[in-house]
C-alpha cells in the first residue's frame, strides 16, 4: 500500500468521522430544546422578504435543504453561486413549488460556462392570488380582496480558481408589494467550495441575502375604534440575512450504484439555527432517490423525500426532479424542476 492510498484512506476516515460528529451534536441539540431556550427564536419576524428563505428548487428539498455543497446545477444561482463554476455545461432551468394556501412559487435561471467561469441569471416569483380582506372588526370578510406579489431578481458570477476551488457572487432585486405598500432593496450572496482532491468529499460556506434595509413606501388604510385610519409612515426592514456551511461525501460508488452523504448548518438571521442532513441514491447517473431531514424546525414532524431521473433528449438532455415535503399544521409542499442541459 502506497503513501497515497493511505492519505486518501486517512481523508475518508476524517471526513465520515466528521459528518457522524456533526450529525450528533445536531441530535443532542435538539434533545436540549425542551432545556436550553433557543435564542434565535427571539429573532423571529424581525426581517422582510421573507420569500426568499422558501427553497426553490425540488432536489433541495428532498434532501432537507442540505446540499449547500452538493448543488451541481441552475440551482447553485440560489443555494451557493460557486457551484455553477462546477457545472459541466450550459443549464436552463425552470422550478414550481406548490405553497400552503393556494399560494404559488415559480423559478427560472440560466447558467453559461466560459472557460473557468460561468454567468448566470435567475428570477424568482411569488404571487399569492386574491385574497379576502378581514379585520378583526370584520372576520368574515369586509368585501374588497388583495393580493402580495414578491420578486426576485438576480445576476450571478463564478469562476473556476482550480479544479478543486471556486467562488461565486451573485447581486439581487427584492421588491416586495402588498396591498398598496411597496420595499425594495439591493442584497448579495457570496459563496465558496472546495473539493478535498479526489476524496470525494467537498465542503461549502455561503452568506446570502447580505445588503441593505427597505423602506416600505405607499399607503394602507386600517380600521380602528375611532374609524378608519390611513398608515403611510413604516418601520424600516431587513432582509432575512442567511449564514450556511455545509459538506458532501461520495459515501459509496460504482459502475452502477452511488451514493451521497449531506450536511448542513443554516444560521439564519432572524430564526433558530437548523441542521440539515440528507442521502441521495443514484443508478446509473439516470435515477435517483433522496431522502432529508431538518432539525431545528418545529413543524417538521417528518423527512422530506422525492426522485430524479435524467432523459436523453436528441443531443442534450433532460431532468426532472419532484421533492416532497410536510409541516405539521400547514401541510405538504410539492416541488417540481425541470433542467435542461445545453
Amino acid at each position: 500500500m502506497n503513501s497515497k492510498t493511505v492519505t486518501t484512506l486517512t481523508l475518508k476516515a476524517i471526513s465520515l468521522i466528521m459528518i457522524l460528529v456533526i450529525a450528533g451534536i445536531a441530535e443532542t441539540a435538539e434533545a436540549q430544546r425542551g432545556i436550553i431556550p433557543s435564542l434565535g427564536s427571539s429573532r423571529s419576524g424581525t426581517s422582510g422578504f421573507q420569500f426568499v428563505k422558501i427553497n426553490p428548487d425540488a432536489r433541495s428539498a428532498s434532501l432537507g435543504g442540505s446540499n449547500v455543497a452538493d448543488a451541481f446545477d441552475t440551482s447553485s444561482l440560489y443555494l451557493n453561486p460557486a457551484l455553477s463554476a462546477q457545472m459541466s455545461g450550459n443549464q436552463f432551468y425552470v422550478g414550481h413549488t406548490q405553497y400552503f394556501a393556494d399560494i404559488s412559487l415559480n423559478y427560472a435561471g440560466y447558467v453559461h460556462r466560459y472557460r473557468s467561469m460561468a454567468f448566470g441569471g435567475s428570477l424568482m416569483y411569488l404571487d399569492s392570488g386574491e385574497m379576502d380582506e378581514t379585520t378583526e372588526f370584520q372576520p368574515f370578510g369586509t368585501g374588497r380582496t388583495f393580493r402580495t406579489v414578491h420578486l426576485a431578481a438576480a445576476l450571478s458570477f463564478a469562476q473556476e480558481l482550480t479544479n478543486l476551488f471556486s467562488y461565486g457572487v451573485s447581486l439581487k432585486y427584492l421588491d416586495e408589494r402588498i396591498e398598496e405598500v411597496e420595499s425594495q432593496t439591493v442584497v448579495i450572496d457570496v459563496g465558496f467550495f472546495y473539493r478535498v482532491g479526489d476524496t470525494g468529499l467537498r465542503f461549502a460556506v455561503g452568506i446570502n441575502n447580505f445588503g441593505l434595509d427597505a423602506t416600505p413606501q405607499g399607503e394602507t388604510i386600517r380600521t380602528s375604534l375611532e374609524g378608519e385610519v390611513v398608515e403611510r409612515e413604516f418601520e424600516d426592514m431587513s432582509p432575512p440575512t442567511m449564514f450556511l456551511v455545509g459538506a458532501a461525501y461520495d459515501a459509496y460508488s460504482n459502475d452502477d450504484f452511488d451514493i451521497t452523504v449531506l450536511g448542513q448548518i443554516t444560521n439564519p438571521s432572524d430564526n433558530a439555527e437548523r441542521f440539515s442532513l440528507g442521502t441521495e441514491f443514484g443508478y446509473l447517473n439516470k435515477f435517483f432517490l433522496r431522502a432529508g431531514y431538518e432539525f431545528g424546525m418545529d413543524e417538521a414532524i417528518l423527512p422530506s423525500f422525492g426522485a430524479g431521473f435524467k432523459l436523453p433528449v436528441l443531443d442534450y438532455s433532460l431532468g426532472i426532479d419532484y421533492g416532497f415535503s410536510t409541516r405539521d399544521r400547514l401541510g405538504s409542499l410539492h416541488r417540481f424542476a425541470l433542467k435542461f442541459n445545453l
